[in-house]
């Protein structure tokens, strides 16, 4: 029989105050929050790699890395007098029920009817939530992009400012109107890359990438994830060019270009049939 979720949760955090209370871990009871920033950091790309590689398995393991680290950082906010773990997961709970109306009465039961709100509608009603609730608490008002973080991977926090915009109507009608976009930011690349300004070419560039998140958008495509896909699928290609070069006897740094392009050529034609299996 397996584990209910509090029972497994409640053993974590007890494991986690042991580690931390006088006679435990020294390294634990070292750990500030700031010394843990880079092993959430590390935990959440772990996390993502697994979910890119559709390994469950690795999934299960990643997730409860992930959640060690959130009880590790409560546990030492809780040790500072600050909140505990506890705190933190009553408020998201009081927060999701709060803020999906469409699905929950005020004290958090399930509403009897079915809500009939496009996923357009939900997200245009969560930011006007999140403005009435910033209203009721006197808080001022703030931007619709406030709360992107700034340390986000770039490709991310462009999509993720473009989807907070759009959530308040401000965004393309359709997809290709975004591809007239990036059509428009290449001219401008091309335009500033005969200029003597670095800074021209870095602007331009930056817009482009920037329009190009915004594509993927539009498409439903998470543009991080579909960049970090064709770096691994670049990654596979290459080593495999390394391979056959080194077959032949030699090395591809000692070919001329054409003949990679023709080794990569062989890469990308070893790849297909697979690639047209698995459409099937």
């Amino acid at each position: 029989m397996a584990t209910a979720p509090g029972t497994a949760f409640d053993e974590l955090v007890r494991i986690m105050r042991a580690l931390r209370a006088p006679g435990g871990c020294p390294w634990d009871r070292e750990q500030t929050l700031q010394s843990l920033r880079p092993f959430v950091l590390e935990e959440t790309y772990e996390l993502l790699d697994a979910l890119d590689r559709q390994d469950l398995t690795g999934l299960r393991e990643e997730l409860g890395d992930f959640l060690y680290e959130a009880v590790f950082l409560a546990q030492i906010a809780e040790d500072a007098g600050h909140f505990s773990i506890a705190d933190a997961v009553d408020g998201i709970a009081r927060k999701l029920v709060r803020r999906h109306p469409h699905v929950f009465t005020p004290d958090g039961r399930p509403l009897s009817e079915a809500s009939d709100l496009s996923t357009g509608e939900v997200t245009r009603k969560w930011e006007d939530l999140k403005a009435a609730e910033r209203s009721a608490a006197g808080t001022p008002e703030k931007s619709a992009l406030d709360g992107v973080p700034v340390v986000l991977p770039a490709l991310l926090r462009a999509y993720e400012l473009a989807a907070r915009a759009a959530a308040v109507g401000f965004d393309w009608i359709r997809p290709d109107d975004v591809l007239d976009k990036i059509e428009e930011e290449v001219r401008e690349v091309r335009v500033a890359a005969t200029s003597d300004s670095p800074a021209a070419v870095e602007d331009e560039i930056g817009d482009l990438l920037f329009a190009i998140a915004n594509y993927a958008r539009k498409l439903g495509v998470e543009p991080e994830a579909a960049l970090r896909a064709a770096s691994t699928k670049f990654q596979r290609r290459f080593t495999r060019m390394e391979q056959l070069a080194r077959a032949d006897g030699t090395t591809l740094a000692s070919l001329p270009l054409e003949a990679q392009n023709a080794l990569w050529d062989r890469v990308k034609a070893e790849a297909a049939p697979a690639a047209t299996d698995a459409a099937r």
